[in-house]
């Protein structure tokens, strides 16, 4: 990994909310403030006629027509289907993430001076066509992107940070073993490390994608469009300008009722006012089963890490959703222990991404805007993650040869950098090629899974029995590189494949998008 001139800085890329962070004089993560002097930036694109506006104001947003507004960009990351059209160009979600990272950038180089490398985070459960669209973003803004860390690693060394623990070879190395639940905006995982002062090892992790704050404000959004059509016969659902007001008064409601135990709420459409009275109790109930969702995945990943109400060291809260009373209450009854709120929700993944990137400096020897005293201690800090999603081939069903099944052979939660050796047969006498086909997921179905690579082994000896033995080798190595190797070993042909993410931007898309961005785009 190559350090560029100027600072380096780590960045929570969020569905809702953004945040840039870096280590100041002193060695502790800070957060750098945008021009409105606020340390988060909302995940917001306003495309306006003659500029793009990053997180505007509610009363821009209000004038504005609907189709200007792009939100929870970060749910179509690696989504080659999706784009919106401005002044009649494609964007992808790429280049919108990466509007938002250069308005980051340039706000907070106003306060620490030009920036150059960036540690960017991601969810855990994000897949690696979503990791390198979000890489991709961070290189379209501008920055070297020297590494992706995912969210509950970044706040697992905030937390160790704050404690005071973080790199201090002093202390005893008695293990801890926490529980990070991270409800955001728009995603949602929980995973379970391991740690001591200078060693973090995930156990397990697992999540959702799909799932976040903005599924608890829409279901209010229905309540509330509900309410409205039954006592006054019209629809707001039918027009997107009244939709904008409802959801904007939905997210202000549910914030509000973190803190109140009923909340008054007023909605406005075709002259008529809705006015009602929301109670915490009802919201709740409401969206109980999205809790239900995030209550079953804390317990999943418990029983992967062989973890058990009462054994967990600490319970650490990340995410702005997370401010919701219901979810400490529901925590407590599965883990048997108060969750800790020490960290800042809103910035601990960010300050995590700091140090994180501190840590890959200490190591590099690159030593701009690091201390002697912290880069002796980051320097003795190591961390190990799983893989998020299992991996595995396309092959024969044994019980029934005309089906295809997904063979997994690296389950997901499994330590990386991991290597599998198998032997499978040939399907038929006389066979001249092997077709492996690379999966990643956890269905039996293949056409459920995601393939991410396929090769081909040719020119097999003739007259090849049926059964004829294949050995696949399949690796993932720490930095996330997928790659598979067949070999046919009555002739010993052999073919393999490095996993060059389908939907990836290469270096010259990625490049005229940067000129383009740079070149035409006015960002305010």
């Amino acid at each position: 990994m190559k350090f560029l001139d100027g600072r380096t800085v780590g960045i929570d890329l969020g569905t809702t909310y953004s945040a840039i962070a870096y280590l100041d004089d002193n060695g502790d993560p800070t957060l750098a403030p945008n021009a409105d002097g606020r340390t988060i930036t909302p995940s917001v694109v306003l495309l306006d006629d003659d500029r793009v506006v990053v997180g505007p104001s509610f009363e821009r947003i209000s004038v504005a027509s609907p189709d200007q507004i792009v939100e929870a960009i970060k749910r179509e990351m690696g989504n080659k289907d999706y784009h919106v059209i401005y002044q009649n160009k494609k964007l992808t979600p790429e280049f919108v993430s990466a509007l938002i990272l250069k308005k980051m950038k340039q706000d907070a180089e106003k306060v620490i001076g030009p920036i150059s490398n960036a540690v960017i985070t991601v969810p855990y459960y994000f897949n690696d066509v979503r990791r390198k669209a979000t890489q991709d973003a961070g290189r379209i803004a501008g920055l070297n992107v020297i590494d992706i860390i995912n969210e509950p690693t970044a706040a697992t060394l905030a937390y160790a940070w704050q404690q005071g623990e973080l790199g201090r070879t002093d202390l005893k190395s008695d293990e801890k073993t926490i529980l990070v639940y991270d409800l955001g905006g728009g995603t949602f995982d929980v995973t379970i490390v391991r740690y001591t002062p200078t060693s973090f090892r995930v156990l397990a992790t697992d999540g959702d994608v799909m799932l976040g704050g903005l599924d608890w404000s829409r279901r209010l959004t229905d309540h509330l469009v509900e309410q409205f059509k039954q006592k006054y016969g019209e629809d707001p659902s039918q027009d997107p300008e009244a939709m904008m007001a409802f959801n904007q008064e939905s997210e202000d409601v549910k914030r509000d009722l973190s803190d109140k135990s009923q909340v008054p709420v007023s909605v406005y459409y075709k002259g008529k006012t809705l006015t009602v009275s929301l109670t915490r109790a009802e919201f709740e109930r409401m969206t109980a089963d999205l809790l239900q969702r995030t209550k079953d995945t804390a317990e999943l990943v418990m029983q992967q890490a062989g973890v058990k109400a009462g054994m967990l060291d600490e319970v650490v809260l990340v995410g702005g959703s997370t401010l919701m009373p219901v979810v400490e209450q529901m925590l407590l009854e599965v883990t048997g222990r108060e969750p800790n709120r020490d960290l800042m929700p809103e910035r601990a993944v960010a300050e995590g991404a700091a140090i994180h990137a501190a840590i890959l400096q200490a190591r590099s020897g690159n030593t701009d805007h690091v201390t002697d005293a912290v880069r002796r201690r980051l320097n003795t800090v190591k961390t190990s993650d799983v893989n998020s999603h299992s991996l595995g081939i396309k092959v024969s069903d044994p019980s029934d040869k005309s089906r295809k099944i997904n063979h997994i052979m690296i389950p997901k939660n499994t330590p990386v950098p991991h290597s599998v050796h198998q032997r499978f047969g040939t399907n038929v006498a006389g066979q001249q090629r092997v077709h492996v086909e690379i999966l990643e997921g956890d269905a039996a179905d293949p056409a459920a899974c995601e393939q991410i690579g396929d090769f081909r082994v040719y020119n097999l000896p003739e007259s090849l029995p049926k059964g004829a033995p294949i050995e696949i080798t399949y690796s993932y190595d720490s930095s996330g590189r997928i790659s598979a190797t067949a070999k046919e070993l009555t002739g010993n042909n052999e073919a393999s494949a490095e996993i060059v993410r389908d939907g990836g931007m290469g270096d010259k898309e990625v490049t005229d998008a940067l000129a383009a961005l740079t070149e035409e785009y006015d960002i305010e």
